[in-house]
């Protein structure tokens, strides 16, 4: 068996790897696949398969995929994508002869306002229409993501956003890297559209809650109206694009489309998911090891 992971460059689809070696696959039967292989020589000092997979390049999806059993597509997720941006790796997906397909979709692709939701529905739509054995893999936002109002926060003792009461059912990159390696190992996750959350839901009043307990003084939350974060982005310089999906997300989680009670994520790898504060609490004191490290250097 060979398993192929695109987008292995990046931090989920190494993270996949791993994953899958943790479980058994030997490096020997492990394909990385990037735009840029020479990105991934610490990959293949590991014995893993390095190929050029460049999604906008056909030709390397062809001879990337010759004699690959099982693929882990991961998306591309910039929101200026465009909707056919996964078409030729699905064709050439088609063409080849696979056992299984597992793509990183968005959660609930098909009904969300999510910025990125376009982008994953086209997909969804173009693998459901060739006969290729698959599972799709609706992932929640990142719980890393918000390292970034918690940062902000440590600054200035307010986390701002437009995103009103609305609930994050996050999760982090590993939680859903190990359900990535789960599925394309089972046969029986095939034919399956899995929606992939956090087991405990959090708002941006509960980053402001964590951010307080962490830092130790208080931190408070916010709530701007879409316009006023409209305003406040467009005056410290963001591009009107930029603006736009911005604002766009935050409507979405104000409306609830990344809230979720499902348990799927955790029955899949075995255990709970992580945290908001374990995942908030290890990138403060990340940031703050970084800091005493920057200052000891002469």
């Amino acid at each position: 068996m060979t398993i192929l992971v695109s987008g292995a460059s990046g931090r989920l689809g190494r993270l996949i790897l791993n994953s899958l070696i943790a479980r058994g696959v030997p490096t020997s039967e492990l394909v990385a696949g990037a735009r840029s292989p020479q990105r991934l020589d610490d990959l293949r000092a590991r014995g893993i398969r390095t190929v050029a997979f460049d999604y906008d390049d056909p030709t390397t999806l062809r001879a990337g995929l010759e004699g690959i059993d099982r693929f882990v597509l991961v998306s591309v997720s910039q929101p200026d994508t465009p909707v056919t941006q996964h078409d030729a790796v699905i064709a050439a997906a088609a063409a080849a002869d696979l056992q299984a397909l597992a793509y990183t979709s968005v959660y609930r692709a098909s009904e969300s306002a999510l910025p990125l939701a376009p982008i994953h529905a086209a997909a969804e739509r173009a693998i459901a229409a060739t006969s290729i054995p698959a599972v799709i893999l609706r992932n929640n936002s990142y719980t890393e993501l918000y390292l970034g109002p918690l940062m902000q926060a440590r600054q200035t003792g307010v986390i701002a956003a437009a995103a009103g009461n609305g609930r994050i059912a996050g999760a982090t990159r590993l939680d859903l890297a190990d359900a990535a390696a789960a599925a394309i190992l089972d046969d029986s996750y095939l034919g399956q559209v899995l929606e992939l959350s956090g087991d405990t839901a959090f708002s941006y009043a509960d980053i402001a809650a964590a951010a307080t307990e962490i830092f130790g003084r208080p931190v408070t939350y916010r709530a701007l109206t879409v316009e006023q974060l409209r305003e406040g982005l467009t005056a410290a310089g963001l591009d009107a694009h930029t603006v736009g999906v911005l604002t766009r997300l935050d409507a979405a989680i104000a409306a609830g489309d990344l809230d979720s009670t499902d348990r799927t994520l955790g029955r899949m790898i075995g255990r709970p998911t992580t945290t908001l504060h374990d995942v908030l609490r290890a990138g403060s004191d990340s940031a703050a090891g970084s800091a005493t490290n920057t200052k000891d250097i002469p």
